[in-house]
């Protein structure tokens, strides 16, 4: 539903939307996946959807038509810059390949090329299957892999920062950002800003905008 969101708030807003990877999830829904949202100040506006996003709803795939309640993490990176100088060492990488899987048609080609790259060191991962040649994907997994090593140095700088203030902060799974509420009644409320919209539908067909508006004047 928020792979969803985001592809319609890509289209509202004339930004590209391109999936390097999709993995459903073994039941329902999506494992994991990373898009590209391409378009100007597209990282400057979106940069506030990282964080535990919460779902309430009655479940499609309950009998009993239960309420439940799921969560999914949103980490949203720069794209990076070849200007700024991030290296790689080769031998701090694990790489592998497989064949890619996934939704298939539109999302993705089912080939032997699919590439998983590990950051030794940092523990940090990247994975790659929209294109059909593995040089392509071990590329944009090199790609991914450099925006999160630039993050997350900026986070290591600001951490510190907070440390030097005594203000630290854990971010846990619990910590929600937004949550999307379908039941017992419909609202869609941001945790950091207090601001609430009561037209679910409305949201999950990408009209976001006032959520990152109200987060971006928090942070002025």
């Amino acid at each position: 539903m928020l792979f969803r969101m985001y592809q319609r708030y890509a289209q509202n807003n004339g930004y590209g939307f391109e999936v390097i990877e999709y993995q459903e999830a073994d039941e329902a829904g999506i494992k994991s996946c990373t898009v590209l949202i391409k378009g100007e100040m597209a990282y400057g506006y979106l940069k506030g959807e990282s964080g535990v996003h919460r779902l309430v709803r009655i479940s499609p795939f309950d009998a009993s038509s239960r309420r439940h309640t799921s969560f999914a993490s949103v980490e949203v990176l720069p794209e990076f810059n070849n200007e700024i100088d991030i290296e790689i060492r080769e031998e701090d990488l694990e790489v592998d390949t497989m064949r890619s899987s996934g939704a298939g048609g539109q999302h993705i080609n089912k080939t032997d090329s699919a590439v998983r790259m590990k950051h030794i060191p940092t523990g940090l991962t990247a994975f790659s299957q929209s294109e059909r040649s593995q040089i392509l994907n071990r590329e944009k997994c090199l790609a991914v892999l450099k925006a999160k090593l630039y993050q997350k140095a900026i986070e290591d700088r600001e951490n510190e920062k907070r440390a030097l203030k005594g203000e630290q902060k854990k971010i846990e799974w619990g910590s929600q950002i937004r949550s999307y509420i379908f039941c017992p009644y419909t609202l869609v409320k941001d945790h950091r800003t207090n601001y609430e919209e009561g037209n679910v539908d409305k949201v999950m067909n990408g009209e976001i905008n006032d959520f990152l508006f109200a987060y971006l004047k928090s942070q002025l």
